[in-house]
């Protein structure tokens, strides 16, 4: 197979997932026609259909099922092996680039702390990656580690120590019928549009942020989420943390009561895993236990 591009078989992988090329178009940043075009070129390589297409629906055909069961796992171990390049590269001593979303939470610069405190020599680069992108900086080798908002399904990551489990807050307009409520329930959401995130984070992650029965405008930053709930385009599900961290004239935060906790998780790429990563995680599990509620 001579001339083989990888960001063909990158195309095939995220559609297999979202299996609409639409979506697989906005988490690879490309356009529905462009995912069209790279799937195209990748059948002719194979010589036969991976995808079929109808108008009503998107699926893997027998061969596709077949030949992602084999990319997979090949997939992850180029991504290792240019992890492990740039790991040798470094001397094997570079810092555990470490990404967050939005903040840094207390538990997680106790474990930073902690972890750099068993080995002077260590150190951990802290590193913001996207709201609407938990996973792409992982994916991309651009950090070793992330923390994320739960749920996280991705069978291609490792899901680390769970920690922060926070109730929720509701952040509206202090325009809003809710500002001036002392707390609000499920019932009550379901009456108001939920800001949620933008793409290309996975479909079941945003129904998450925004588990209302109303949809709301989809915001890519924490810190867009936050004007448009202060625009009054929406209401915001925040953890406590969040929003003591980011208190604003122009809102009011209401406790929310009847929707599941807010919690945190460590996650890594599977085929990209190493000790330090592994003794970080270590380190958080032993953070959180020793916390209060741990």
């Amino acid at each position: 197979m001579s001339g083989l591009e990888l960001r063909e078989l990158e195309c095939f992988l995220v559609l297999a997932e979202e299996l609409h090329f639409g979506r697989a178009g906005e988490r690879l940043f490309v356009s529905q026609s462009r995912v069209s075009q790279l799937l195209a070129a990748l059948e002719r390589r194979v010589g036969a259909r991976l995808v079929h297409r109808s108008s009503r629906r998107v699926a893997l055909t027998p061969l596709g099922e077949r030949f992602l069961e084999r990319l997979r796992p090949a997939y992850g171990a180029l991504h290792a092996a240019v992890a492990d390049a740039r790991a040798v590269a470094r001397g094997g001593a570079g810092p555990l680039r470490l990404g967050f979303q939005g903040t840094a939470y207390a538990p997680l610069l106790e474990a930073v702390t902690a972890f750099e405190a068993k080995d002077p020599a260590r150190s951990v680069d802290l590193v913001e990656i996207p709201y609407a992108d938990p996973f792409g900086a992982v994916r991309r080798g651009a950090v070793d580690a992330a923390v994320v908002l739960l749920p996280v399904a991705e069978p291609d990551l490792v899901v680390g120590p769970v920690f922060s489990r926070q109730r929720h807050t509701l952040a509206v307009s202090r325009r809003h019928a809710f500002a001036g409520r002392d707390r609000v329930g499920a019932a009550d959401l379901a009456a108001v549009p939920l800001i949620g995130a933008a793409a290309p984070a996975p479909r079941y992650w945003r129904a998450a942020r925004a588990p209302g029965t109303l949809s709301g405008p989809a915001a890519t930053t924490l810190q867009e989420a936050l004007s448009l709930a202060a625009a009054g385009r929406g209401a915001l599900l925040l953890c406590r943390p969040t929003a003591a961290q980011h208190r604003r004239t122009d809102l009011a935060y209401v406790p929310v009561d009847g929707v599941p906790d807010s919690e945190l998780a460590l996650v890594w790429h599977r085929d990209a895993e190493t000790e330090t990563v592994r003794e970080f995680a270590r380190t958080l599990a032993e953070v959180e236990a020793g916390r209060p509620g741990g």
